[in-house]
């Protein structure tokens, strides 16, 4: 159907108007404010008329920074005019036009900085402005990952344009495409935007040094709010130090944003980059002679912050981690004249974070201040002797260990085939030369076999037969009261090896006998030492108190738990009681068989506490298997196995374990400090009261132990260390498992209470990952709770 005539007559006047008002300026030419403005209104009104002819191709010859501002003023607008409006913007993008925008704005005086401003919004956030337009039905090329790697391209393109003027010996400004990226960054799009820059730059900046110092200016150029992202981007995404390096110039030395962000932010502040980022960030810093004075500074930082035991105690393991990473790669880069300036300085930041690291109750803390305390005092004792730990040689471990090694620079300019020959046989040459003195000056080397056959033909002495010799074995003495003898008096070695090896099973065979001498024998292995190199001792003295107690709970338990708050005792010998009492109590509660069990592959669940062993590890899997063991399932199948049922004998004697090691933890003693410096003997006796409490359950005492337990978290939920507060967390765990519901809520209300305020501030404001994890968990056993009383009582 035809338009009517007024309205056909005031289309070909619009376009008419428009098509005379872009010829006379020339096309992209800079407009003054009374050209633009009447530019602006032919082309506002062409959008309301939309004639029926080619009214889009004005906008497409149209000056683009104009274009695209009224195209975005009649997207904003209400009307049916949208979805063309749309089609325009679109092809508006693939026929080119954003390179001549940018293009436009960097030559010389290209409008007012208002202007400027405005273009900058509209340009990055072009996406944003078509998706709440069309409520996310947007065409492809306005997706985010479409749309800024185009904007990217353009970039590349306007700056091409740049390098070939200031070939041609004309200025142009680049401020901005720096206001772009700066911009585009910030908004949280640096990988869409930069995987199209990144790998172009770099290809662009290998060998040209005008494009070089375009790079340079570049990343300078970025207002000082977009610099933290720009460089965080930069740094994430360049494929080595030295590709970086030719990136950023000297940024970090001319711009104090820059610098902070490289020097503190992402060194200290974060801790979540990979390794390769830490190793582009700190080989960039060592790559020119102006930035290796931050690197030492660096270092120092790094040092100054890994030897803090505040830091130690409060910041996560992850971040100990990432800053032991960043040390051992810093002194990877250290020259011999740096290390000699700064060698006291080294040694004593060594000494101080060594002795903080190895207080802390993790075993990765520890690791970690040996792995890095070694590794300094290798580089600053290059004559003399070294440090040397014994730790566990995992991965973990090589792979920070191999960080002192530097990995070459990926982009090394590839020498020609002939000067590759020509190294490598001028490497060869020593190895020939070497070898050919020595074909001069000794004999001809003869196989191995034969020279060995001529070292036995000259040896007159003929060996023995022992092949029939028999190891005279030492009898181990059959009577308890014989075995205390040995143990304390007697100077036969074998006899006190084969004694230590019959203990345990002398003990479980004759209870009565050992029920008399009980506390004594009890003594004896609290303070037995060790006299040979006999295999397993720790753990073979260990089982034969844990037979003893079991043998005669109350005594030996009073005696155990009285011993472990006197003075006198090695910190060594408190932990062992916690682990003797914890591991005794795990067998008095588990019922024993009673002849053949119906299927050998059912085992009781076990709580392994040897020396070196992590109890909150442990503790972590007991608490997992209790909520399975709570949570019901349906299936079909072949059924369970029966476990062996029997009376739980840590029922009556619960008390005598628990509650004298819960008195007297916030008295000091000469030679014991709980609450001061041996926190490691208070993480680990936190945990073995969480274990006891868990252990209890069904018992009469659980009520009085769980409130009891739950005033002494109350009274360390604030300590510093994250091994003890872990600890707590389990406590907490445990008695929320162990006492009945009904119990708990009558006796312990205001305790659970507070507990659970506390717990609260624990999610949200604990440094430790697992402390939140833990307070987390004991949160929903909470709720759990609440909700299995609200069942009950409906």
């Amino acid at each position: 159907m035809a338009a009517p005539p007024e309205r056909a007559l005031r289309e070909a006047a619009a376009l008419g108007a428009s098509r005379a008002a872009v010829a006379a300026v020339g096309g992209p030419a800079s407009l003054g404010e009374r050209e633009r403005a009447l530019l602006g209104a032919s082309l506002r009104s062409l959008v309301r008329a939309r004639p029926a002819s080619e009214w889009r191709s004005c906008f497409l010859e149209a000056p683009p920074g104009l274009a695209l501002s009224v195209l975005l003023e009649a997207l904003a607008a209400p009307g049916p005019a949208v979805p063309e409006v749309v089609a325009v913007l679109e092809q508006f993008l693939q026929e080119g036009r954003l390179p001549a925008l940018l293009w436009e704005l960097c030559r010389e005086q290209a409008g007012t900085p208002g202007l400027q401003e405005t273009l900058l919004t509209q340009v990055v956030c072009l996406p944003d402005r078509v998706s709440n337009k069309l409520q996310g039905k947007n065409p492809p090329v306005f997706f985010p990952q479409n749309y800024f790697p185009l904007l990217g391209g353009a970039i590349i393109h306007v700056l091409q344009k740049i390098s070939d003027s200031l070939r041609g010996g004309l200025d142009c400004s680049i401020s901005f495409v720096s206001h772009v990226l700066g911009k585009v960054c910030l908004h949280g799009r640096q990988k869409e935007i930069l995987s199209a820059l990144v790998p172009r730059l770099t290809d662009l900046t290998k060998s040209d040094c005008i494009w070089q110092r375009i790079c340079w200016r570049l990343v300078e150029c970025v207002p000082d709010r977009c610099m933290e992202a720009v460089v965080l981007g930069f740094v994430q995404r360049a494929h080595g130090a030295d590709v970086l390096s030719r990136l950023l110039g000297n940024l970090v030395v001319k711009n104090k944003k820059a610098q902070f962000v490289v020097t503190q932010k992402m060194l200290l502040l974060q801790y979540g980059h990979a390794t390769e980022v830490l190793q582009n960030l700190l080989g960039y810093l060592a790559l020119d002679s102006l930035r290796r004075a931050l690197l030492i500074k660096v270092l120092k930082d790094l040092l100054e912050t890994w030897g803090s035991s505040s830091a130690v105690k409060h910041s996560p393991p992850e971040q100990q981690r990432y800053i032991s990473q960043a040390i051992l790669i810093c002194l990877s880069h250290l020259r011999e004249h740096e290390i000699e300036s700064c060698r006291q300085e080294l040694l004593t930041s060594m000494m101080e974070g060594v002795k903080c690291h190895l207080d802390s109750n993790l075993p990765q803390i520890r690791r970690l201040g040996m792995i890095v305390a070694e590794s300094i005092s290798l580089k600053i004792n290059t004559d003399g002797p070294v440090l040397k730990f014994q730790y566990e040689e995992d991965d973990e471990a090589r792979e920070l260990k191999s960080l002192l090694v530097q990995t070459p620079p990926s982009s090394v300019v590839p020498s020609r085939p002939d000067e590759d020959r020509n190294a490598k046989a001028d490497a060869a040459v020593p190895v020939v030369l070497e070898s050919n003195k020595k074909s001069h000056t000794a004999a001809p080397v003869k196989p191995d076999e034969e020279s060995d056959a001529e070292l036995d033909s000259d040896d007159d002495l003929i060996p023995y037969d022992m092949s029939e010799d028999k190891e005279l074995k030492t009898k181990a003495p059959v009577y308890i009261r014989d075995c205390i003898e040995v143990l304390t008096g007697s100077e036969d070695v074998d006899k006190w090896e084969a004694t230590v090896k019959a203990l345990e099973s002398l003990v479980r065979k004759n209870p009565a006998a050992t029920r008399e001498v009980s506390v004594e024998l009890a003594k004896i292995l609290l303070h037995l030492e060790e006299k040979t190199c006999i295999e397993g001792f720790v753990e073979l003295r260990q089982r034969a108190q844990i037979a003893v107690l079991t043998t005669d709970p109350i005594p030996v338990a009073k005696y155990l738990t009285s011993q472990f708050y006197s003075l006198n005792y090695s910190l060594r010998q408190r932990v062992d009681i916690l682990d003797v009492l914890v591991l005794a109590a795990q067998e008095l509660s588990y019922p024993k068989s009673h002849g053949k069990t119906k299927h050998s592959g059912a085992q009781k669940p076990c709580i392994q506490l040897l020396p070196g062993s992590d109890s909150s590890k442990d503790w972590r899997r007991v608490v997992d298997e209790r909520i399975k063991s709570k949570t019901r399932r349906f299936a079909t199948g072949q059924s369970q196995v029966e476990r062996a049922s029997g009376p739980n004998e840590f029922n009556s004697v619960a008390g005598h374990f628990f509650f004298p090691l819960i008195q007297h933890f916030d008295r000091p003693l000469t030679t014991f400090d709980l609450l001061g410096e041996d926190h490691f003997v208070l993480g680990r006796l936190v945990h073995a009261l969480a274990i006891l409490m868990y252990l209890a359950v069904n018992t009469v005492a659980v009520t009085a132990m769980g409130k009891a337990l739950l005033e002494f978290v109350w009274a360390l939920r604030f300590h510093s260390d994250s091994y003890v507060r872990q600890g707590l967390l389990s406590c907490v765990s445990s008695v929320l498992l162990s006492v009945p519901a009904e119990c708990l809520l009558e006796d312990t209300t205001e305790e659970l209470l507070e507990t659970q305020s506390w717990l609260g501030d624990v999610v949200e404001k604990d440094p430790d990952g697992d402390c939140r994890r833990l307070a987390l968990q004991n949160l929903q056993l909470m709720e759990n709770l609440k909700k299995k009383l609200k069942t009950v009582s409906s």
